[in-house]
């Protein structure tokens, strides 16, 4: 009997006219459409975007070269080169991260024991050129500079969950 059924359903092409109804359902619907650059959707303050390296209210960089950012990397995307300053502590000449390598992944951020390296909300940037998307230390620095405020704001947030 259910052979019969289905024979007679292939026939009349119900699956078919089920997939109009379904669309038809929708056509008069109000849309849910957002005009992107006028409107924008709301954003979880844990998104992972654009890299952003810190400073200490001070204006020192929070650094502190200890490479775990580049060893923990699964993209290997982030270079790092340090060296001792005079008064013994050590920071960073060159803090690289390549964009076109980066998955985003957050680990970097996880890992900085001084919450230098973040990944800001910033998802409207763009490269018209590979080099464009190298981003280096004093890219990162301007960066974390112009949205400390945010990064900021984000921090305490987060701190209050956990």
């Amino acid at each position: 009997m259910r052979k019969v059924v289905n024979y007679f359903r292939s026939l009349l092409l119900w699956e078919l006219f089920c997939g109009l109804a379904l669309t038809g359902k929708y056509l008069f619907a109000r849309k849910i459409t957002v005009q992107y650059p006028d409107e924008k959707t709301p954003m979880s303050n844990r998104f992972r975007g654009l890299h952003a390296l810190r400073r200490y209210p001070n204006g020192e960089e929070r650094c502190i070269a200890c490479k775990l950012c580049e060893a923990v990397c699964p993209a290997l995307a982030i270079t790092i080169e340090s060296e001792q300053r005079a008064d013994g502590t050590r920071r960073t000449t060159r803090y690289d991260i390549d964009l076109t390598k980066c998955i985003f992944c957050g680990f970097c951020e996880e890992s900085c024991p001084v919450d230098s390296i973040v990944e800001t909300r910033v998802f409207e940037y763009h490269g018209e050129q590979r080099g464009d998307l190298y981003m280096t230390k004093d890219k990162l620095l301007a960066v974390g500079d112009k949205f400390e405020k945010q990064i900021a704001e984000d921090r305490a947030r987060d701190a209050r969950y956990r």
